[in-house]
């Protein structure tokens, strides 16, 4: 097995940044959330919808070009066709309501999240000594979706908050994860 992780860590990491540009948008999302927090959440609705499906399909494009390079690449696709689903039905519907995006947005970081720990463990396998940070991400974006799914009712700004910081901690995790990529292909380049 630890031969088979160091041949596969041997090859290089094809568009390490994907990931990058990735959190910096939903890091950008996130801060918006807070700059704008009330005034029109049909508005952040649509622009939650547009980082969803543009993130979406940037994930697609870095597991498929990874397919031969990162063993579990599998993980990233389904997590690219999930955001890129949820980013298509958000602007098909604007009209969501204060209910309904906090779910979406709910089940979605749950799932990164778990894609986050999953990730880090493998990172800690790699011999990547601050594995721990990334596991620290996944772990409060774990909490953050747990809060969103278990309470989607609290009423407004409550929502918009924790919104803002999900999405936030998901970002932090995508900036976070293409450093180590690029820190790996370089290692084994």
């Amino acid at each position: 097995m630890k031969n088979q992780i160091l041949t596969t860590a041997t090859k290089s990491i094809k568009y390490w940044y994907v990931p990058l540009i990735m959190g910096l948008i939903f890091l950008g999302t996130g801060i918006y959330t807070f700059m704008v927090p009330l005034e029109s959440y049909l508005t952040l609705a649509l622009l939650f919808g547009i980082s969803f499906l543009v993130s979406g399909i940037m994930e697609v494009v870095f597991s498929i070009a990874n397919r031969k390079h990162i063993e579990n690449w599998g993980w990233s696709l389904v997590s690219g066709i999930l955001s890129l689903a949820i980013g298509i039905l958000l602007i098909m519907r604007p009209d969501i309501s204060l209910l309904t995006l906090p779910i979406y947005v709910g089940f979605w970081v749950f799932f990164r999240s778990i894609m986050a720990i999953g990730v880090s463990i493998d990172l800690k396998r790699f011999g990547i000594l601050d594995w721990g940070n990334l596991m620290l991400v996944g772990v409060f974006g774990l909490m953050f979706s747990f809060f969103l799914l278990w309470n989607p009712l609290f009423a407004g700004i409550t929502i918009v908050v924790w919104t803002g910081l999900a999405l936030i901690s998901v970002g932090i995790f995508g900036i976070y994860f293409a450093f180590k990529l690029k820190k790996l292909k370089k290692m084994f380049s």
